[in-house]
C-alpha cells in the first residue's frame, strides 16, 4: 500500500506542477481574490483522481491480493489457536473428569 500511495501523490504532484503552470500562464482560469493556491490545489485533485484510476488500476490490484492474503493467513492463524484452545481445554476436562471419578 505504501508504494501505491506514493505512486498516487506522484500523480497528484505532476498535476499540481501542469495545473499550477496554466493558471499562471493563463490556460486555466486564476481563482478569485487569495483562493488561487486553493483553486489550484482542488483543479489538481479532481484531474489525478481520474488519472490515478486508469493508470494504477494494476497497482490497486496487486496491493489488494496482499491484504488478501494477509486477511486469510490471520484467520488461519486465529483458527489454528481457536482449535489449540479448544483442545487444551477438552484435555483438561477430560483430565479433571476422571480425577473427580476417583
Amino acid at each position: 500500500m505504501l508504494r501505491y500511495t506514493l505512486m498516487r501523490l506522484g500523480i497528484f504532484a505532476g498535476c499540481l506542477v501542469i495545473v499550477w503552470g496554466a493558471v499562471y500562464s493563463g490556460i486555466f482560469p486564476r481563482g478569485f481574490g487569495d483562493s488561487n493556491l486553493l483553486w489550484v490545489l482542488l483543479l489538481s485533485l479532481v484531474l489525478s483522481a481520474p488519472i490515478s484510476w486508469v493508470v494504477l488500476r494494476k497497482e490497486r490490484d496487486r496491493a489488494s491480493v496482499r491484504i488478501v492474503q494477509k486477511v486469510d493467513r490471520m484467520k488461519a492463524n486465529l483458527e489454528a489457536n481457536r482449535t489449540q484452545e479448544d483442545l487444551a481445554d477438552d484435555v483438561a476436562r477430560a483430565q479433571g473428569g476422571a480425577t473427580a471419578s476417583s
